[in-house]
């Protein structure tokens, strides 16, 4: 492209007799520093909205605290957490801050250490079910006729079997396993809600200007899919990802609590398991059992409110009602 330029610029009003002929000037530097600028704005604008948002800042902490800890476990805790090198069952002490457990394990190891796998499986399974749940619940809304119908079966299948008996069900045969496998099982129970809130937010959008500009052009179905539709449900997709990572802690917790998953691999949920299964409480370990129950909770909700900080920041009608309730607060009498 190329920008047109006169000698006098815009609304030049001189004498227009020794005009000279316009010149045509590359744009293309100026395009990609207005991207640049573009992208700089909406980067502190986000930034904005998190740091103005109480929920939005108490769930990134949270979120940023997990993280470090989870990628750097080494640096907080130094002993090994599946070694049975220590005393049975310490109290809380300077070389234990947690005391061990029943096997001789340092109970602050296993926490610190546990934090990784529980990530993985949270962002694993939010980041699988919602892209899956994007391309069969806009692939479906779009293509309509058979594509509709058989996507949408599928997904009401999905949606009137209850989940979590359907993945302990899965789990009784899959005795054991591990982060991957769990990631993978959760992943195809979970996206089914999600495929069902796209597709409706989807159909709403077909008969558009912009889609109908598309399709005028001869753009394929893929392209219109993935760079016209997608980008549009950005709010949607951090508030379907951040639900779906949710439900993978509980989920993945609560699968290892029963026992159906991997007793070696070192997590919140086998923690639990194997605090129950030595009768922590009665044995005065409770820390054993609080400690990862309160970890997960934490977790969670530093997902949930990152869930309800984004619903706000990204839908117009909420803040209409926050900004009529701070004023009511501030109102001299």
């Amino acid at each position: 492209m190329a920008t047109l330029i006169g000698p006098g610029g815009a609304g030049d009003t001189g004498d227009t007799s020794q005009l000279t002929a316009p010149t045509l000037a590359p744009a293309g530097g100026m395009l990609g520093a207005a991207g640049g600028i573009t992208g700089a704005r909406s980067a502190r604008r986000m930034a904005r909205a998190v740091t103005s948002n109480r929920k939005a800042t108490v769930g990134t902490a949270l979120l940023v605290l997990f993280c470090f800890v989870g990628l750097f476990p080494g640096l907080i805790a130094h002993d090994n957490p599946s070694a049975e090198i220590y005393p049975r069952s310490l109290g809380p002490s300077a070389q234990h801050l947690l005391g061990t457990t029943a096997f001789g394990q340092d109970i602050w190891a296993q926490v610190i250490y546990g934090t990784r796998p529980v990530l993985l499986i949270a962002f694993g399974v939010g980041l699988g079910a919602t892209v899956i749940a994007t391309l069969i619940g806009v692939a479906a809304a779009y293509l309509g006729g058979a594509w509709d119908g058989v996507l949408n079966l599928l997904t009401d299948v999905l949606l009137v079997i209850p989940a979590f008996p359907l993945l302990i069900v899965i789990g009784s045969y899959l005795h054991g396993a591990g982060t991957g496998v769990l990631i993978a099982v959760i992943t195809c129970i979970s996206w089914s809600y999600t495929a069902r809130q796209l597709r409706a937010q989807a159909r709403s959008l077909r008969t558009r200007d912009f889609l109908e500009a598309a399709r005028v052009r001869g753009e394929r179905s893929f392209y219109i899919i993935t760079v016209e539709i997608i980008p549009t449900m950005t709010s949607l997709l951090v508030a379907a990802f951040l639900t779906n990572a949710l439900y993978a802690v509980l989920f993945s917790a609560s699968l290892q609590f029963i026992g159906l998953g991997n007793p070696s691999v070192v997590s919140w949920g086998t923690m639990l398991y194997c605090a129950e299964n030595n009768e922590a409480f009665q044995t005065g370990q409770a820390l054993w059992i609080i400690v990862p129950g309160l970890c997960i909770v934490a977790l969670g909700a530093a997902f949930a409110l990152l869930n309800y900080a984004f619903d706000e920041i990204g839908n117009p009608a909420l803040r209409p009602v926050r900004s009529m309730r701070r004023n009511r607060v501030t109102r001299p009498r």
